[in-house]
């Protein structure tokens, strides 16, 4: 996976060195398969907007994608911070927790 990281002078982008993907866990899988459900729900809530559907039954469903959305990133965040999805020889410090909890949380 390549991208480009915002650098700390001016804003001015600097490529980022490839990176090798980790392996898929069991974990990975099954929140892969969480995504794939709430990718089927904010479908479901584009047609049920598209169609006019009553504002009632359209927030329900946004709280039920955020709630999926918030369990299926406590699994990762979990895993995070038991080192499983840190890159090898990087290891998981108590402040990249810190930091990822404040960054799922809002």
């Amino acid at each position: 996976m390549t991208g480009a990281k915002r650098g700390g002078g001016g804003g001015i982008a600097e490529a980022a060195a490839p990176v090798t993907p980790l392996p898929l866990s069991d974990t990975d899988k099954k929140v892969l398969a969480r995504l794939k459900r709430i990718e089927g729900q904010v479908r479901g809530l584009q047609r049920m907007i598209e169609e006019g559907r009553d504002c009632h039954e359209v927030l329900t469903q946004f709280s039920g994608v955020r709630s999926a959305l918030d369990s299926a990133g406590e699994v990762v965040l979990e895993q995070y911070a038991s080192g499983c999805r840190a890159r090898p020889g990087e290891p998981v410090t108590p402040s990249d927790v810190v930091r990822a909890v404040k960054l799922l949380r809002g």
